[in-house]
C-alpha cells in the first residue's frame, strides 16, 4: 500500500482579489502570511484557496463571524425509528442517473481537520448523474431558457465600491500557471482573473468549448446549477449524499476505489503530477479537465467521484460541523448541513462545500481526491475546476 502524507502538516496561504483586479491594482496582493499565519489556516487547504475573495468588496470591514448555531438538520440517537429506504430501483432510471440505495457509513477522513471527527450517518435512497454535467447538457438548457451565467454578467457596481467602471466586465477566475516554482503559500501567482472567461470559454475569450460537447461545465456559480436543477427536475446533493456516493459502499477507504491511489499503477482519477503549479506532467493523459467518464466508475456505476472539476453540494461550510453532529446524536439521518457558515481562514466570507477534488489536486498541496475530503466556495463564484452534478428522489 501507498504511504500516504499527512496533510494536517501542510500550510495554505491566501486569497486571490478579484476586487482589487477591478480596482485597477497592478497586482492581486504582494503580501505572503507569516509561518504563524499559516499554520492556523492549515484545515482550510484546498486547490482552489485563492478564489474566494474574487467576490469580496475592496477595503471592506472584516464580518464577526457569528456564534456557532444548531444546526437544522436531523441527527437523532441510533434507537430513534430508521430513515425510509428504498432498497431497490423505484422504477426506470432517469436518463443518465443511477440509483443509489440509502443506508450507514462512516463519513469524515483523518486527513484533514475539517473532516474529522468520524461520524455515523444515514442517507435514504436517490437517484445520481452518472457523470458530472456536461457541457453539451448545459447548452441544451442555455437554448431552452436563455440562462445567462453569473460569469457572464458585468459585476454590479454595489458590489465593488471604488472600482473603475472599465474594469468591471464580465469575467471568471482561471487556474493560470506561472512558469517556474513557486512558494506555495501566495496563490495570486496562479489564479487570474480573466475577462470574457465563462462556461462557453473556459480559459478565456480566445477558448471555446468547440470539440469539448463531454467536458464538465465549469465556470459556474451555485446559483446557475440551481437554476439548471430547476429546469431539470432534479436538485444539487447534500454533502453526506455525495460522500456516500463517492465511497460506493467501502467503509473508510482513503479512495473512492480503495486503499490504493494507483492500483498496479492505473490512474483511476484525472488529478494533478508534475510539481504544482508550474508544470504538470499530465501522466493521466490530461492538463486540464478531462471529458467525462475518462476513468473507471466506481462500485456504484457514477465517474469522476474524485479529481477532474470540484462539484457543488447544498451544504454551508463550516470547519466544526463535523463535531456539531457529533455531539447531537450517535446517528445523524439526512444532514442538511449548519444553517450558517464560516471558515476560519476567511471569517465573514459565506461558503459552500465543495466535494471531490480536481484536476488541480495533488498530494503537494491539495490532496483532496481523497473520500471525505471537502473543499469550499463562496456561492457566486465559479473557476475553470468547478462543476457539479444533480440528484433527484425517489418518487
Amino acid at each position: 500500500m501507498q504511504a500516504r502524507p499527512d496533510f494536517r502538516t501542510m500550510t495554505t496561504g491566501v486569497r486571490l482579489s478579484l476586487c482589487a483586479v477591478l480596482a485597477g491594482a497592478g497586482f492581486f496582493f504582494t503580501t505572503v502570511p507569516s509561518a504563524s499565519a499559516e499554520e492556523g489556516m492549515r484545515s482550510g487547504m484546498t486547490c482552489g484557496m485563492g478564489i474566494s475573495a474574487a467576490k469580496a468588496g475592496l477595503g471592506a470591514a472584516a464580518v464577526t463571524p457569528q456564534p456557532t448555531q444548531a444546526s437544522s438538520q436531523s441527527a437523532q440517537p441510533a434507537t430513534d425509528s430508521p430513515p425510509t429506504k428504498v432498497p431497490m430501483p423505484p422504477g426506470p432510471a432517469p436518463e443518465g442517473m443511477v440509483w443509489i440505495t440509502g443506508g450507514e457509513f462512516w463519513m469524515g477522513a483523518e486527513e484533514f481537520p475539517d473532516a474529522q471527527p468520524w461520524h455515523r450517518v444515514s442517507v435514504d435512497g436517490f437517484w445520481m448523474d452518472k457523470t458530472e454535467v456536461t457541457n453539451d447538457q448545459f447548452a441544451k438548457f442555455v437554448k431552452a431558457t436563455k440562462y445567462v451565467t453569473v460569469a457572464e454578467q458585468a459585476p454590479r457596481p454595489e458590489d465593488f465600491p471604488g472600482a473603475p467602471p472599465e474594469n468591471l466586465v464580465a469575467g471568471s477566475v482561471v487556474f493560470s500557471p506561472p512558469d517556474h516554482p513557486v512558494k506555495l503559500n501566495n496563490h495570486f501567482q496562479w489564479w487570474s482573473y480573466v475577462k470574457g472567461a465563462n462556461w462557453r470559454h473556459p480559459e478565456g475569450p480566445n477558448s471555446t468549448i468547440k470539440d469539448r460537447g463531454n467536458y464538465p461545465v465549469v465556470h459556474i456559480a451555485y446559483q446557475d446549477a440551481l437554476a439548471y436543477a430547476k429546469w431539470a427536475g432534479k436538485r444539487v446533493p447534500t454533502e453526506a449524499e455525495f460522500e456516500f456516493a463517492q465511497r460506493g459502499g467501502l467503509e473508510k477507504k482513503p479512495y473512492a476505489w480503495g486503499d490504493e491511489l494507483k492500483p498496479g499503477g492505473k490512474f483511476m482519477a484525472n488529478t494533478f503530477q508534475g510539481h504544482f503549479p508550474e508544470k504538470n506532467t499530465k501522466e493521466d493523459g490530461h492538463e486540464r479537465a478531462a471529458p467525462v467518464a475518462s476513468f473507471p466508475p466506481n462500485k456504484y456505476g457514477l465517474y469522476d467521484m474524485a479529481g477532474n472539476v470540484w462539484e457543488w453540494t447544498s451544504d454551508w461550510y463550516r470547519h466544526d460541523y463535523y463535531q456539531t453532529l457529533v455531539s447531537q446524536g450517535p446517528l445523524a439521518r439526512n444532514p442538511q448541513g449548519p444553517v450558517d457558515s464560516l471558515d476560519p481562514s476567511e471569517p465573514g466570507v459565506k461558503k459552500k462545500v465543495h466535494r471531490g477534488g480536481s484536476f488541480l489536486c495533488t498530494d503537494q498541496y491539495c490532496a483532496r481526491y481523497i473520500a471525505g475530503g471537502r473543499g469550499k466556495g463562496e456561492p457566486d463564484t465559479g473557476t475553470n475546476h468547478v462543476g457539479f452534478r444533480l440528484v433527484r428522489d425517489a418518487r
